[in-house]
């Protein structure tokens, strides 16, 4: 009861703090310059809170789906997120993850629920536009409605341009579980790099995606090639098709999300 109570106050802590991040300083840039900011390839399906550099006052809305189709059951998940730059250099977001479970067995109802409530927050504390590079560090606090836990995801971000035209980036770090119930905690390590390629005067790219996790001493990955189109400068839409590698699963999954600039 100890524990549950340690991991509980945290998680208070936290959203109170995280919420405060979004208002404290909010005069603090009056009569700034425009901070550098490098143009860097975001992946589709690990998204990062906000671009690399952000600049105070951006704001994005993103719409998913992941849909997975499996032996058993056919598995749909949705998420919605609100990301923005309260001051320069730091984003903060919002997602909230839903899954809709279609069963196949006629013993096995089908179920919809909430997942999951993720807050993140995502500092760029290197910019550099001489070397095209841009080094970030962020946090994430996952509250797990359907494992009945928490968990907890500190990472760091590091991405290049190269030429302009491509685009390297690398994004990890633990995510540590904590159940209720059962008082247990369990950790993994993220590692999720991606290479893309942007059409030049364009917003469109092409790019490959690799998701890879290290859980009790094995290694999954997943490989998602994926394209975006910029349909114009607010709106694009993306799309990946997951391919497992070294799964016991491997159902083939594709997923789309919807990007709107504010």
């Amino acid at each position: 009861m100890k524990n549950n109570n340690t991991i509980i106050q945290f998680s208070g802590a936290f959203l109170m703090a995280w919420m405060l991040l979004g208002t404290m300083n909010a005069q603090a840039q009056q009569g700034r310059s425009i901070p550098d900011k490098v143009h860097h390839a975001e992946p589709l399906y690990n998204d990062l809170v906000r671009d690399l550099g952000a600049r105070k006052g951006e704001k994005e809305f993103n719409v998913g789906a992941d849909i997975k189709k499996m032996g058993k059951a056919d598995e749909y998940g949705y998420l919605a997120e609100y990301e923005f730059a309260p001051i320069d250099r730091l984003g903060l977001e919002v997602e909230t993850d839903f899954a809709y479970t279609k069963s196949k067995m006629a013993d096995v109802s089908s179920g919809n629920k909430l997942e999951r409530l993720r807050l993140s927050s995502q500092y760029s504390f290197y910019v550099s536009k001489k070397q095209a590079t841009t080094l970030a560090v962020g946090y994430t606090q996952i509250f797990n409605f359907a494992d009945d836990g928490t968990a907890f995801n500190p990472f760091f971000v590091a991405a290049k341009s190269w030429h302009s035209n491509w685009h390297t980036l690398i994004y990890t770090g633990p995510e540590i579980a904590y159940h209720y119930k059962s008082g247990k905690t369990q950790m993994n390590w993220q590692i999720n790099t991606s290479f893309h390629y942007a059409l030049p005067q364009t917003d469109h790219f092409i790019g490959l995606e690799v998701n890879q996790e290290v859980a009790s001493g094995s290694l999954e990955t997943t490989l998602r090639p994926q394209v975006k189109l910029g349909l114009n400068d607010k709106l694009a839409v993306g799309m990946a098709v997951g391919f497992p590698v070294g799964r016991k699963e491997n159902a083939i999954s594709s997923f789309f999300r919807l990007i709107y600039q504010l």
